[in-house]
């Protein structure tokens, strides 16, 4: 599901809102191309835009910009209008929108591809080798899209990662590989001329930047680990951070990477002169339990870090933050911001001091001086959307900022969005 402001279903929410929009635009214009053009070069343009649209929409420069310049607008604007730029955090459904639509324009493109073939009276070597990658690229894109559904992400999430990773930077240089040897058998005695004027060309050299540069700032950085408890580990890293933003670490840059919000160290905590930051790890699957088993001393990072979607409180003037567990990490990222809305804190989680320490609990207090703390330990699991409510009537928030697991997050958001409370929650879509 995700999140949505809007209470009238839990199934069309802005992300799927976006997807529509992308996906359906592309399938009038599909269709129209179909019934009056066939041509390939246009279909063929088409496919690489949209797989182009699908790259930058994740790509971390492109995303932070996005963030920019929509966290940026005046708290005086309407509330309504800053609920809607709050929604920038839904641009993953662009990501999937153009994924989707590239491969039913790719699909067109085998098509018209295979028909030519087939009508041809003879066939060159570099008809025959575009037929055989066009068919190649389109299991590759199947493979792609299989393992991204929501069903098989989340079960096999390693697998997802690694199989979407690798195989997109097999279609990136298949493509153009295919769209070289087919300027070849289009136009032998201009190869190059074509290609400079094929918008596909473009788009696929572009999308191939945009793959390369986070990588360009692959880097291994020294890490502290300091031990919570048998459940939580913070990490103190090197550099300054900003609020909303998240990195991405990996103890194998080739293999699997996560991402945890940041929050700034203060400077007591730190042992060096130098400027740091932390990042709070819960045990939470196979990968954070090994960093705690195993705390490293040095993990790798690669392109810049992303403003994740708490960036978007900075548009209200009164928030409530409601976590669970290691979500109280992404809430002290607040601290850093001097723009940083008024906010009441609710969390919920087991013995908060014996598993995140006395100076995570010092963190909260100054975030909140007068916290919401639930302690599981000792009165078990409550229902956070009672807790929201009476809150709710004495600050009259915004906006409501939910941080949890994705059953809970979700079923919180949507609980106060049906009862008329704005409320949004990260998506898990990635």
């Amino acid at each position: 599901m995700g999140a949505t402001m809007w209470p009238e279903s839990d199934f069309w929410t802005i992300y799927r809102q976006l997807f529509s929009l992308v996906f359906l635009s592309n399938l009038a214009i599909f269709i129209f191309v179909l019934i009056h053009d066939r041509s390939i070069v246009r279909v063929a343009d088409a496919a690489a835009a949209n797989f182009l649209a699908c790259g930058l929409a994740r790509q971390p420069l492109i995303v932070n910009s996005f963030f920019i310049t929509l966290c940026s607008i005046p708290k005086s604007l309407p509330l309504w209008l800053r609920r809607i730029a709050a929604n920038i955090y839904h641009y993953g459904g662009v990501h999937s929108g153009c994924g989707i639509a590239s491969l039913l324009w790719y699909v067109g493109l085998v098509a018209l591809m295979t028909r030519n073939f087939c009508l041809a009276a003879t066939h060159s070597v570099a008809s025959i080798i575009s037929l055989i990658l066009c068919y190649l690229i389109l299991v590759l894109l199947l493979t792609i899209i299989g393992v991204a559904y929501p069903a098989f992400r989340v079960r096999y999430h390693n697998a997802f990662e690694l199989t979407h990773r690798y195989l997109t930077w097999a279609v990136v240089a298949l493509f153009l590989t295919l769209l070289i040897v087919f300027a070849r058998a289009r136009s032998p005695q201009t190869q190059g001329d074509f290609l400079l004027h094929l918008p596909a060309f473009w788009c696929v050299c572009i999308s191939a930047l945009a793959i390369i540069q986070p990588w360009t700032r692959l880097r291994a950085i020294p890490i502290r680990a300091e031990s919570l408890s048998s459940h939580a580990l913070r990490l103190h890293l090197p550099g300054t951070t900003h609020f909303g933003k998240v990195i991405t670490l990996s103890r194998h840059p080739l293999r699997d990477w996560h991402s945890f919000a940041t929050f700034p160290d203060p400077p007591s905590s730190s042992t060096s002169p130098s400027p740091s930051f932390s990042v709070v790890v819960s045990r939470a699957g196979d990968w954070t339990a090994d960093l705690l088993a195993h705390p490293p001393i040095k993990l790798y990072t690669r392109g810049t870090k992303t403003y994740g979607f708490t960036r978007v409180m900075r548009l209200f003037h009164r928030i409530i933050l409601v976590a669970t567990g290691s979500g109280i990490g992404p809430c002290l990222a607040f601290l850093e911001d001097a723009r940083r809305p008024a906010i009441r804190l609710i969390w919920q989680t087991r013995a908060p001091l014996k598993t995140y320490g006395a100076e995570v609990l010092a963190l909260v207090h100054r975030l909140d001086p007068s916290p919401v703390i639930v302690d599981t330990d000792k009165c078990g699991r409550v229902d956070m959307v009672p807790l929201v409510h009476d809150l709710e009537r004495e600050v009259r928030s915004e906006m409501v900022c939910v941080i949890s697991n994705q059953r809970e997050t979700e079923r919180v958001v949507w609980c106060l969005c049906r009862e008329g409370i704005a409320a949004v929650g990260p998506l898990f879509d990635s």
